[in-house]
């Protein structure tokens, strides 16, 4: 993006304040952070709505930037392939247009395309890549902040397209032509050039390359650290420098929720493991299960043959025989969604010959006594897989085997292959409606796990009423049908009042918004002693929904919590709380709260304007903390988080909000007091950092804004006549805009004070 971009946005963040769009431009300014720091969730609910809300306002350059971002928290690390390419495609045309093609920001569209090419089908997609890329790049200099990012993908194309030393030569153009212009060549271009350096064999030239670029300034600073370290470490082993790659290698759990790293963490680990440093486990290989899972959702369809591929090298190497055939298979089923192929078979065939060599370890037992030595195999210790292959010559003919055989499959991450050969045992060799509660229960979450619903309904449909109901209410719940869950569980209920029929049918009402009626299911379980601790807390909680304090009375005392009061609401003061709540833009905030109760709590943090909630609001809460608490002595002051379950009572205040120069210390501890005097909650939500600028030196002075709540009986000229009193004597003023307006008092002074400190 041309640096342009990034004052046309300032502008337009502007433009929108003044339009009363305030909203939309606070959501403008966060939305490449949620891109680059992985806040997806928030991401996935706020762009869309922008780029709606620009549409309709008639600003396509605005559409543009947003969608450009959306696509990037897609395609970036979360590695979307064919599932984001009509979007990516759409996005390319759109930054065509007339009125949006002059847009510093339009040629950004065809690198998301690119990215998004790549994720699908690298090596197949090369030259449509390279065509793409050139047509733009044609048009952009060194001087332009796109150039960076297109020369990026040009390089990974070429050397996609097994044309590693023209990558090289590019990427080593590119560099000159940027340092020419004044420019610094971002670390991904560095990163870029590495990788094609070790596609031509050249891995000491390689490890320069990341050692020049190491300093340079990343397009994406979150990712840049992990990333720089799995490249080190991948080009170290290549060097045969097994030590130093394992210990630059990043660990499973940082590279795990970044799909975008899971090929070249692959490959690097099938590198190391042989020289022992790197320990080949079934963890690993269902890991690697899960990976190839997600791929084949998000349509990388190169991603999961590469790691099918690579798993089943490393099942061989364990003597999985059986994972690495069907990891054989799966990596052929790949290759009808690649444009190209070349090669592909060959690799597959090697990978077969590999698994025809190898024998499996022989099994600890005959066939007669592996139930009762699985039963008795230390779960923490034993591995799956050998269980699994040992399982396999009785599996669908032995009951108690098959059952084990086929769970284990599910765990692993084989649900569809579990349910086909416990679904065949059950349903076509014998009568669902003969089998063992046990069983139903087993095979509806392998079918479950398998995405086969229309096979739950069908063994549903050859089920007892009972079984029926319940096998039905588990797909429903699963796939959050919640009117059909709670139909089906009541029906199951009324057949036969099982704990789990129950609590399903209990679920799915609070989930249709009916807490009193939940806790109405849940009081047989309660009453009749057959219910488990979590089954009264959840008791607790719904109760409180309703404001059953006479229920909630009865459930703490069996959970020995130290309810005070003996009638009434229960509003007591425990402890303070962290509330974690739901945000317009689809965030979670954190907001402090006094526990009032085993599962209430009142917000004491002023919120934002158009918050659904404020200080002074009575919410329930989940009691089951968010996070552990410490053992530690020194975290004696940490406050467990917990979450919002739903708003019990609204408070009635109302948020003002101020801004400006930060008063002396004495000046703000007066005004503190005061506001705590008249019981109106305050919080200041600038950091340290925040400033504001002197009206006549243009100096940087510290700043502070926050908002102030008032409840309900006190009106806004009252808030206004008492901060005009408490700051009239600072040395700088401070603006409160909203509630000058509001009370339509000196609000051009207001106006001047935001406009001369650049508030």
């Amino acid at each position: 993006m041309d640096v342009d971009i990034w004052a046309w946005v300032g502008d337009t963040q502007r433009e929108l304040q003044e339009t009363g769009n305030a909203g939309l431009a606070m959501a403008l300014a966060d939305v490449p952070a949620q891109a680059l720091e992985g806040r997806y969730g928030q991401l996935d609910v706020v762009a869309p709505a922008v780029a709606q809300h620009a549409e309709a306002l008639g600003q396509p350059w605005l559409e543009l930037f947003v969608r450009y971002w959306h696509l990037i928290g897609r395609v970036g690390d979360r590695a979307n392939g064919a599932v984001a390419l009509g979007d990516a495609e759409a996005l390319a045309e759109f930054a065509k247009r007339d009125d949006v093609r002059d847009c510093p920001a339009a040629p950004a569209a065809v690198e998301a395309l690119a990215i998004t090419l790549a994720n699908t089908d690298g090596p197949g997609f090369a030259e449509r890549r390279l065509a793409a890329l050139g047509a733009v790049l044609d048009g952009v200099g060194p001087d332009s902040l796109a150039f960076s990012g297109l020369a990026t993908q040009y390089v990974a194309a070429l050397r996609d397209a097994d044309r590693p030393e023209e990558a090289v030569a590019y990427a080593e153009a590119a560099v000159d032509r940027l340092t020419k212009a004044g420019r610094e060549a971002s670390w991904e271009l560095g990163a870029e050039s590495a990788r094609a350096l070790l596609a031509a064999g050249r891995p000491d030239d390689a490890l320069t390359a990341l050692q020049a670029a190491t300093g340079f300034k990343p397009d994406d600073p979150v990712a840049k650290g992990r990333r720089e370290a799995l490249l080190i470490s991948l080009t170290l082993g290549t060097l045969g420098r097994v030590q130093e790659a394992v210990e630059a290698l990043p660990d499973l759990d940082v590279v795990g929720d970044h799909p975008r790293e899971w090929v070249e963490w692959t490959r690097t680990v099938s590198l190391l493991f042989t020289s022992g440093a790197i320990a080949n486990t079934w963890q690993l290989g269902r890991i690697l299960r899960q990976w190839i899972i997600y791929f084949e959702t998000m349509g990388g369809h190169r991603a999961r043959f590469e790691l099918a591929l690579a798993a089943g090298h490393l099942a061989v190497a364990r003597q999985g025989v059986w994972q690495a055939r069907l990891l054989a298979a799966q990596a052929e089923a790949a290759l009808g969604d690649l444009s190209g192929t070349e090669g592909l078979p060959e690799r597959i065939a090697e990978l077969r010959a590999a698994a025809d060599e190898v024998s499996e370890v022989p099994a600890p037992g005959p066939q007669d006594r592996l139930v009762e030595l699985f039963d008795a195999a230390d779960g923490s210790t034993a591995d799956p897989e050998r269980w699994v292959g040992w399982f396999w010559p009785y599996a669908g003919e032995d009951l108690e085997i098959t059952r084990r055989h086929a769970t284990t499959l599910g765990f692993l991450g084989y649900a569809p292959l579990g349910a086909d050969i416990y679904g065949k045992l059950l349903t076509e060799d014998g009568d669902p409606a003969q089998a063992s509660a046990e069983d139903i229960a087993y095979l509806t979450s392998l079918l479950i796990d398998a995405g086969r619903d229309d096979r739950v309904e069908s063994l549903a449909a050859r089920l007892s009423d009972d079984a029926s109901h319940l096998t039905l209410a588990r797909l429903y719940r699963a796939r959050e049908r919640w009117e059909e869950t709670a139909a089906e569980a009541e029906r199951a209920v009324a057949a036969d009042d099982t704990p789990e029929a129950r609590r399903m049918w209990s679920v799915a009402v609070q989930q249709l918004g009916d807490n009193a009626r939940a806790a109405e299911i849940m009081m047989p379980l309660f009453e009749s002693g057959e219910g488990e601790e979590e089954d009264s807390w959840r008791l607790i909680v719904l109760a409180s929904a309703g404001e059953d304090w006479a229920t909630v009375r009865r459930a703490s005392a069996k959970l020995n919590l130290p309810v005070q009061s003996s009638e009434g609401p229960i509003e007591e003061e425990w402890h303070l709380i962290r509330a974690i709540l739901p945000a317009p833009d689809g965030s979670r905030r954190e907001v402090m709260a006094v526990r009032t109760g085993p599962a209430t709590a009142r917000l004491v943090i002023p919120q934002p304007r158009g918050m659904e909630y404020n200080a002074g609001d009575v919410i329930v809460f989940d009691p089951r903390p968010l996070e552990p608490v410490p053992e530690d002595p020194e975290q004696e002051n940490f406050v467990i988080p917990f979450a919002g379950v739903t708003m019990l009572r609204p408070g009635g205040y109302t948020s003002w909000f101020f801004d400006g120069a930060a008063p002396t210390e004495a000046e703000w501890t007066d005004f503190n007091e005061m506001l705590a005097e008249r019981g109106w909650p305050m919080w200041v939500y600038s950091d340290e950092h925040y400033t504001v600028t002197h009206p006549m030196t243009g100096e940087l002075l510290p700043g502070v804004f926050g908002w102030i709540a008032v409840p309900s009986s006190v009106e806004p000229a009252e808030l206004d006549a008492v901060l005009d009193d408490a700051t009239e004597q600072w040395a700088h003023p401070i603006a409160w805009l909203d509630l000058a307006r509001e009370v339509g008092v000196e609000v051009e002074r207001h106006e001047r004070i935001s406009k001369e400190y650049g508030l």
